[in-house]
């Protein structure tokens, strides 16, 4: 959600700018804007910092850009461009979906301009503060009070003024700043919403996601919290500069590393849409996933983010796994897995939920934060909390150098690659299966035998391989799908491990189809949600063979006697099933364990295609961000 791209060096920014915001755009966001400093000449706006705004698609923005550009160029003024300049898509959070609203704010004395991510929580208390000092506001955002708090405080130096501003602030952000009257200094800084800086050659690339970053370096460092860079451009034959301090002006050395990712990961490569793409790469991030941590031979998980608590691990008394939305639904599959494999206490904990009780923390307890983007602040907070009763804290993430693998104790990342698509889908099995491996790691040192784990990583092996039969029924799964397509009411049932899956199943076709969907476990269908059916309504049901497939194929009953249409996800070769439901999609028969990772395939591609038969933007749902980096 929101997405900060800023650019200080010697090329024209505007493209460069606008073309970073358009691979933000994957985040969610409803406005965006731009602010350059136009270059000095001898017309009155020389030298001043030009601000373009417009509610909607980054493609509004760039065409009202040209428009002003032309206009401004026809009348003999320069265009809005520059080689310093800060671009925003903004998620609204204080303030309605309005031009006047949207980022970048400029204050209302120094030609002082922001854009920020996250929320500035005591922004009210500012606000009359800054009213009775004689600034004048035009928006209703949080944004505008940091700004005009800076400008407020600045006595001619840009980063001291923003590190006295942010020593007032309490909340989250990441912001980038730029003065009128400190032309070639843009200042950023960041706590609790991520930033980094990208270093070419005598430039700087500031953004609050590497995509906007990779196509014009791999240099990066990230900010920690309550960091603050100065970045100053090279001018008159002194080469550009970096400083970075702390918000109390402590000096801190940033550590630079290479960016692991490449521009054709967040390339759509031939798909109709990044969805689709990361449904199908799939079979390839859990090979990424999997590779050089297990030995299949001799029954062996070597997950070297772990070696270090190895003791700790297998002597837990007790485990925690706490996410949100999809992710959540990989750490309830990861409870399954923990208290099967391991025959260890686990349960999950909604994040946002987590901190805001009393939660049991006692000695043995181990917490895993699970999260795509390893940003996410419901999750971040309730990692805090574990964090300071004492709880070993563990990491399942995504992205390298995100705030929750810099805070947990260790962790392992997924390895899948970027995910562009809003609706997660290769991050989730990512996540199933790297949650699987955590649990083969303290299984094969509880209880497991070698022969044991040695079985279940050889399954292990061939789930990339069934994944692609699975994905070679997509024109199959297709035409299902779209029989029932203008059903406005589906639920998705399943049983022990499949019971998260139904769950995940049914947000995927929320996310994306807006269709009302509804998932639980199958038996519990018959404590009241069974009312809700009536003649054609979808019931999508995960039927794998399993430990409970004659209660499912029961459960089944109960929805066709009463005019439900059956969707069955069965097992390769089961005909019986046949008999039961209206409609089979089959998956290759795998050790219940490892199902899930199977099972939610088909149930991505219904989501997709139904959301395209109903004609919707399948990378961008409405409401929806990628990374949710507020409360």
């Amino acid at each position: 959600m929101c997405g900060i791209v800023g650019y200080v060096g010697s090329k024209p920014a505007k493209r460069l700018l606008i073309e970073g915001l358009k691979r933000l755009e994957y985040r969610g966001y409803d406005s965006a804007g731009v602010a350059m400093l136009l270059p000095p000449g001898s017309t009155p706006d020389s030298g001043r910092i030009a601000v373009c705004r417009a509610v909607g698609r980054v493609s509004v923005l760039e065409e009202k850009l040209d428009a002003e550009t032309a206009q401004r160029e026809r009348a003999g003024r320069p265009g809005l461009d520059g080689t310093v300049g800060l671009a925003h898509t903004r998620w609204a959070t204080h303030g309605g979906v309005t031009e006047v609203n949207a980022h970048p704010h400029k204050d209302d004395r120094h030609g002082l301009v922001v854009v920020h991510n996250g929320i500035i929580e005591n922004y009210a208390a500012l606000k009359t503060y800054l009213k009775e000092k004689g600034h004048v506001f035009a928006s209703e955002t949080d944004t505008e009070v940091l700004s005009m708090l800076i400008s407020e405080l600045y006595e001619g130096d840009l980063e001291r003024a923003v590190q006295a501003a942010l020593r007032e602030v309490t909340g989250a952000y990441a912001i980038c700043v730029i003065c009128e009257k400190e032309p070639d200094v843009m200042v950023c800084a960041r706590k609790g919403s991520p930033l980094m800086v990208g270093i070419g050659d005598d430039e700087y690339i500031v953004a609050s996601d590497p995509s906007a970053i990779i196509a014009h370096t791999t240099q990066v460092f990230t900010l920690d919290d309550y960091n603050v860079v100065k970045i100053t451009r090279a001018s008159g034959g002194r080469p550009g500069e970096l400083r970075t301090s702390t918000i109390h002006n402590v000096p801190v050395t940033p550590k630079i590393v290479q960016l692991e990712m490449d521009l054709e990961q967040i390339e759509l490569g031939g798909y109709e849409h990044f969805m689709l793409k990361e449904i199908f790469e799939q079979p390839k991030s859990l090979r990424n996933c999997m590779s050089g941590r297990f030995d299949a031979v001799d029954g062996r998980v070597v997950l070297g983010g772990l070696s270090k608590y190895t003791r700790e691990l297998t002597r837990a008394k007790q485990i925690i796994l706490t996410a949100q939305g999809t992710a959540l639904h990989a750490a309830m599959i990861g409870r399954y897995l923990l208290e099967d494999l391991a025959k260890v206490p686990a349960h999950t904990e909604y994040a946002s939920e987590f901190r805001y009780r009393n939660p049991m923390i006692e000695e043995g307890t181990v917490v895993i934060a699970v999260s795509q983007s390893g940003e996410t602040a419901d999750t971040l907070a309730a990692l805090q909390e574990a964090s300071d009763r004492g709880a070993l804290s563990l990491g399942v993430v995504n992205v390298v150098g995100s705030s929750i693998a810099r805070m947990t104790d260790a962790g392992v990342y997924l390895r899948v690659g970027p995910e562009i698509g809003v609706a997660s889908t290769k991050a989730f099995t990512g996540q199933v299966c790297v949650l699987t491996m955590i649990a083969m790691f303290m299984a094969r040192r509880r209880f497991m035998s070698p022969d044991q784990c040695a079985d279940l990583l050889r399954e292990m092996e061939q789930i990339p391989a069934k994944i692609e039969r699975i994905l070679e029924q997509a024109p199959r799964i297709r035409k299902v799908t779209e029989k029932y397509v203008e059903r406005e009411n589906w639920l998705f049932l399943g049983r022990g491990y499949n019971y998260p899956t139904a769950l995940e199943g049914a947000l995927k076709l929320k996310e994306i189809s807006y269709i009302h969907a509804e998932g639980m476990p199958a038996a519990e269908m018959k404590h009241g949600p069974i009312a809700l059916i009536n003649e054609g309504m979808p019931a999508v049901f995960i039927a794998n063979k399993g430990r409970q497939y004659e209660k499912v194929l029961s459960n089944i009953h109960e929805v066709r006697a009463r005019g439900g249409h059956v969707i069955a996800v069965a097992t390769e070769g089961d005909e019986k099933i046949k008999e039961h439901a209206q409609d089979v999609l089959y998956i290759p028969d795998v050790p219940e364990p490892l199902s899930p990772m199977l099972a939610v395939v088909p149930l991505q591609i219904m989501a997709y295609y139904a959301a395209l038969a109903r004609g919707h933007d399948v990378d961008k749902p409405r409401n929806l961000a990628k990374s949710v980096t507020v409360e």
